[in-house]
């Protein structure tokens, strides 16, 4: 990022996901909240009638150039296909931000989105996969039309890598949701990352309440945890072409899954990150047990506001935090983002 743009944001554009109905997506499912709506404020749904209109959304996009904000990963329900994500990105790029798609794959499958990614200058594209095993994979990321499972991703991803050719940017690069149920996966996904020519992989440790219907069979516990290091430490071992986490995340994931939450001094949480929710409402970071600590005087909304207001220029110190958890440890990886803090200029591909 720019000198003085050190402010990351993790904006999630719109809560309906056109693109997949995955079982523990932090949305929640449709299934269940066409039941019962969640009412406390912060939690998130598919389902959703609040969510900002399109032009509160490019009418805030239009102030970020004049704050502190130097990164945008435009998170969903999926963004890429919310008809005017493109001038969106457009009205971003042209204010010289960093901008990061954070994608189910699938989209990236049509050209008239996939080319405007590379035509405006997008820095990375991040698509989730979670299993190099597509059974596994649909399993728990069913897709919503038939055909848009893992072949479809994987497909995405491959056209885009083709269609950058040897241009630097975007980068591409697989997030993968890692429970119980696929440990080997942490090597696994990244090892197809490398093989379908990606520049990055980032395994993440799924993140449930207690006590969500799933947690017992997907979560992550201390028992897990020397199987969850020998996995990362062949990751490392490997020597994918890849970036990948720095090799400390390992041991914070480990932390995270052994001590339900945590003291973190100078957290970055509300000092170079925020997560802005579809309604427009401000975070200081996307952890739920923070959202459901943070006092009412404290919300805050893009609607009819602008960054500089909105985001102080960060002081570089961040703010002790008791609540760390696995929702924390994932945003390790948003906030350091290795793959756009080159060590030497970018070359063209050959």
């Amino acid at each position: 990022m720019k000198p003085g743009k050190t402010i990351s944001l993790l904006w999630g554009l719109r809560s309906f996901c056109a693109s997949h109905g995955c079982l523990y997506c932090y949305f929640g499912t449709t299934a269940e909240h066409s039941v019962q709506m969640p009412t406390q404020r912060g939690v998130l749904s598919h389902l959703s009638p609040n969510d900002l209109t399109t032009e509160e959304v490019l009418s805030f996009a239009a102030t970020l150039p004049d704050s502190p904000v130097g990164r945008v990963f435009l998170a969903g329900g999926e963004p890429l296909l919310w008809r005017p994500i493109i001038k969106l990105i457009e009205i971003l790029k042209a204010g010289g931000l960093e901008v990061v798609v954070c994608t189910s794959g699938v989209a990236l499958n049509r050209a008239d989105l996939r080319d405007p990614l590379i035509e405006l200058g997008v820095d990375a594209v991040s698509v989730s996969l979670d299993s190099a095993d597509p059974v596994h994979n649909d399993q728990w990321r069913p897709p919503r039309r038939d055909g848009d499972g893992w072949e479809a991703v994987v497909c995405g991803i491959s056209a885009l890598i083709e269609a950058r050719g040897p241009a630097p940017r975007p980068k591409v690069g697989i997030y993968s949701v890692i429970t119980r149920q696929n440990l080997p996966d942490i090597l696994a996904v990244p090892e197809l990352a490398a093989t379908l020519g990606c520049d990055y992989a980032v395994p993440q440790p799924i993140a449930l309440d207690p006590g969500h219907h799933l947690a017992q069979t997907l979560s992550l516990t201390p028992e897990h945890v020397p199987a969850l290091l020998r996995h990362f430490d062949e990751l490392y071992a490997a020597d994918l072409p890849l970036v990948l986490p720095e090799r400390t995340y390992a041991g914070q994931v480990a932390s995270a899954v052994t001590k339900p939450t945590d003291l973190v001094p100078g957290c970055f949480g509300g000092d170079t990150l925020y997560f802005i929710q579809p309604d427009g409402t401000v975070w200081d970071c996307p952890s739920g047990l923070k959202i459901a600590a943070t006092a009412p005087e404290r919300y805050r909304t893009i609607k009819d506001a602008a960054a500089g207001d909105l985001f102080p220029a960060p002081t570089g110190c961040g703010n002790d935090c008791a609540l760390f958890s696995e929702d924390c440890v994932n945003m390790w990886p948003l906030t350091s983002f290795p793959v756009l803090a080159p060590t030497r200029p970018e070359a063209p591909r050959a």
